[in-house]
């Protein structure tokens, strides 16, 4: 009944919220069309591939999507790696590598791995994006004014400087100071559209007025600029892999680069779908479904040569801010797409290469974001030292050993939090009273110092072992404690676990009014008492 149900509703709610999606299409349409271009070059591959995959990213995704509102296309997170792919292997690979990473997704989403893609520490995650940022700044930077990006990407940052020469102090016959206008014309028009668009164009996507503005400035002061090529015919630009790059595709490293690609795009997808679901109350991601979703777009992708894809939030929020309410607008966006390169593709090749790379520049400064480096530091330092970590092991590596870095001391921190303990104990002659607080995990690791801290009570104390703190405690450590209290009970003393601190600090507000009619607290001298049921509460 489920099976059937489910599709109907959403049918009828197409039928009554179409003029909106509608609405809504457009504007994601003009937010995806500059970045599809801006995200292929940027890749080392023709802007046409990269319109290929928003076509499919709407079209095919997203009537299969498992989280309606989002839209799929060429993502600058996968920018840098398909980069290095075109560099190292060619671009008769990118289709390989995207059809064995789309396969990967299909088979996770079958799986029902979905949610598992999304337990990485936010810390990593955020370094990733912040490091891609900082690559994708780097290297189009180069592009901005009509250069070619250096051999990595720490090369790109450390060569900016030369670049900003060339353009200020141009040489005979070079052009790199008409581009470098352009790409500045249009990060100012992105910066004062942001800050003064008028409340009537507020729906009107801040990239598409910055290309305008760059393809005018170029066009009416008749700059001899790189432009985006374009064919006339769509069919013509598919990159469909040959059989030796299949056959190449069975080498290990081949493999591993679709692997790698796989995780990427799903971490990127999956985080992006949630992020979505705050920005909406209509139906919640369909974690499994999105991945599936996503491995069918990027096995066609792969199939075509196409760019690999990713769900984008940039494209997503512009989609619920417009007021899109289903699918319908994320699938008319592709068709919008579609037209424009069969209609429209002299329209399109009077657009400055300057322009995209400058909305990149601009899209890599955002990804670092200074905002997301306030929230992570009130975590503490070492979240810092995670985030800062992966990022810089992207920057001076590579991606992958980047978020390596960060997964392992990501990895530690945990290993650390679950074995350490800091136990303060608190000795009062007067009243012959120690108080023990516990804060931490208290696990069987633990054990050593507790016990050294314990052999440090004086015989006859009350002790009151205060657990309130505590994040969690196993049963090795109840044991320990247990035996402890056998021995310090023979001395004349006694012990109290003060398991109601650790129930007042979960109860509700409404238990704690009745704990407070009970009884009463536990009375010192009264021996140990027995713990609550839940010996284990999470933090």
């Amino acid at each position: 009944m489920t099976a059937t149900t489910a599709p109907l509703g959403e049918f009828e709610t197409m039928k009554k919220s179409w003029p909106q999606d509608l609405l809504a299409s457009v504007v994601v349409f003009l937010v995806a069309l500059p970045l599809c271009l801006g995200v292929a070059i940027a890749s080392g591959a023709p802007p046409a591939l990269g319109l290929i995959t928003g076509i499919i990213g709407g079209l095919v995704v997203g009537s299969l999507a498992g989280s309606p509102l989002q839209v799929s296309g060429p993502a600058a997170g996968l920018a840098v790696l398909c980069y290095q792919l075109v560099s190292e292997h060619g671009l008769i690979m990118m289709g390989v590598v995207g059809f064995i990473a789309g396969a990967l997704q299909l088979l996770a989403g079958v799986a029902r791995l979905g949610q598992w893609f999304r337990a990485i520490s936010p810390s990593v995650i955020h370094g990733m994006l912040a490091g891609i940022g900082v690559l994708i700044l780097g290297s189009q930077f180069h592009v901005m004014i009509d250069d070619s990006p250096r051999g990595s990407g720490l090369e790109n940052l450390l060569s900016i400087p030369e670049a900003i020469y060339k353009a200020v102090f141009p040489m005979a016959m070079d052009s790199h100071h008409l581009a470098a206008m352009v790409g500045v014309a249009t990060i100012a028009a992105i910066l004062i559209w942001n800050q003064f668009k008028p409340k009537s164009l507020a729906m009107v996507p801040a990239p598409l007025i910055a290309v305008i503005v760059g393809t005018l400035v170029a066009g009416l002061a008749g700059f001899d600029i790189n432009r985006v090529v374009v064919p006339d015919n769509i069919v013509a630009s598919l990159n469909i892999p040959t059989m030796e790059a299949l056959q190449r595709g069975l080498a290990m490293d081949i493999i591993l680069l679709g692997v790698v690609f796989a995780f990427v795009a799903s971490a990127e997808t999956l985080l992006c779908a949630t992020a979505v679901d705050q920005m909406h109350t209509g139906p919640r991601t369909k974690y499994d479904k999105e991945l599936r979703a996503q491995g069918i777009g990027n096995m066609l992708c792969g199939s075509v040569g196409a760019l690999p894809m990713t769900g984008v939030i940039v494209r997503s929020s512009a989609n619920v801010q417009a007021g899109g309410k289903t699918r319908l607008s994320a699938i008319m966006h592709g068709v919008w797409i579609l037209g424009t390169v069969v209609a429209l593709p002299w329209l399109l090749a009077l657009i400055p290469t300057s322009a995209l790379a400058a909305i990149l520049v601009y899209t890599g400064y955002k990804l670092v974001n200074i905002a997301q480096i306030k929230k992570i530091a009130t975590y503490g330092r070492v979240e810092l030292v995670i985030y800062f970590s992966t990022l810089l092991g992207i920057v001076v590596f590579d991606l992958l050993t980047g978020v390596i870095i960060g997964f392992v001391l990501a990895t530690a921190k945990v290993v650390y939090t679950f074995t350490h303990v800091r136990v303060d104990l608190e000795d009062n002659e007067m009243a012959n009273r120690t108080d023990v607080f516990l804060h931490g995990s208290a696990t069987f690791f633990s054990i050593p110092r507790l016990a050294s801290v314990l052999e440090t009570v004086k015989s006859g104390r009350a002790v009151h072992v205060h657990v309130e703190h505590l994040d969690h405690i196993d049963h090795a450590c109840l044991d320990m404690l247990g035996a402890w209290e056998k021995q310090h009970n023979a001395t004349g003393g006694t012990m109290v676990m003060e398991w109601k601190d650790l129930r007042d600090r979960y109860a509700s507000p409404y238990q704690k009014m009745q704990d407070e009619g009970s009884n009463g607290p536990d009375q010192p001298g009264d021996g140990p008492k027995k713990a609550p049921p839940v010996l284990e509460p999470a933090a």
